[in-house]
């Protein structure tokens, strides 16, 4: 190879290494660029039973019945029992006589996920949902409530009840309570893949150990340091040398003959 090939080769070799760093630091910078907009639920998720209405993420509705229990103080008690509100059935066919308890739950705890979420115009994926979204109790507006339901529901707290007295239930009682499931702040959780919205490999690390990712140490005023983009810029940065140097030498040597 003579010394213009090999001018060539080095320039070559340092383009190439400049073109390599460039390219994550180029995906760094997009990943950081403008802040994310604000995510978008979608159509509203409906609880067509009660005809309630949700325009967030989730809609969660739970039902909870008036039933008898052991008591884990016989004292305080009623003969070893005593009543609470209980969102799964008690089975009570050893207790005591006087102390039965429906065998079903009249209507059923449902949920419901919103299958349309988008931010900034790209779909949000389900599991972002699932694990970074926080259920609110909310009072929906019962202006839809059907008819048949309206004869033995009444708005009771945030929610329904089907106790006549509120403040003396019977058993087999029902009352009936929503929540809406709602986003945190989503800056620096979530990253681009396969065109869509997805967890960040620390942000699902951090949602399933119920703890955020350990922070990473900066010095008050600078970016946290990848040591990857300085040893890549280094290795170009001696491949340029080199190259300017044999081109240097070569055109040296021509004038001298």
């Amino acid at each position: 190879m003579n010394r213009v090939a090999a001018v060539r080769a080095w320039f070559a070799f340092a383009l190439a290494a400049m073109v390599c760093v460039a390219a994550p630091a180029a995906a760094q910078d997009e990943d950081s660029g403008e802040p994310l907009g604000e995510p978008v639920a979608g159509p509203g998720l409906r609880d067509r039973d009660f005809g309630v209405l949700s325009r967030q993420f989730g809609l969660d509705r739970r039902v909870e019945m008036y039933q008898w229990r052991r008591s884990a103080d016989p004292v305080a008690g009623q003969g070893g029992y005593e009543r609470i509100w209980n969102s799964a059935p008690i089975d009570s066919s050893q207790f005591a006589p006087g102390h039965v308890n429906p065998t079903r739950m009249p209507l059923e705890n449902r949920r419901w996920w919103s299958e349309s979420a988008t931010l900034d115009g790209r779909p949000l994926d389900s599991e972002v949902l699932r694990a970074l979204g926080e259920w609110k109790v909310f009072r929906p507006n019962f202006s839809r409530l059907p008819a048949n339901l309206s004869a033995t529901f009444q708005p009771e707290g945030d929610g329904l009840g089907s106790s006549e007295n509120p403040l003396a239930p019977q058993i087999g009682d029902l009352r009936v309570s929503w929540r809406e499931l709602r986003l945190p702040p989503l800056e620096g959780k979530l990253e681009l893949r396969d065109a869509a919205w997805r967890l960040k490999p620390e942000a699902a690390a951090a949602a399933l150990n119920a703890a955020p990712p350990r922070p990473i140490a900066t010095v008050l005023g600078e970016q946290p340091r990848d040591d990857r983009w300085s040893w890549g810029w280094l290795v170009a940065g001696v491949a340029l040398a080199a190259a300017v140097l044999l081109w240097l030498r070569a055109r040296r040597q021509k004038r001298a003959a």
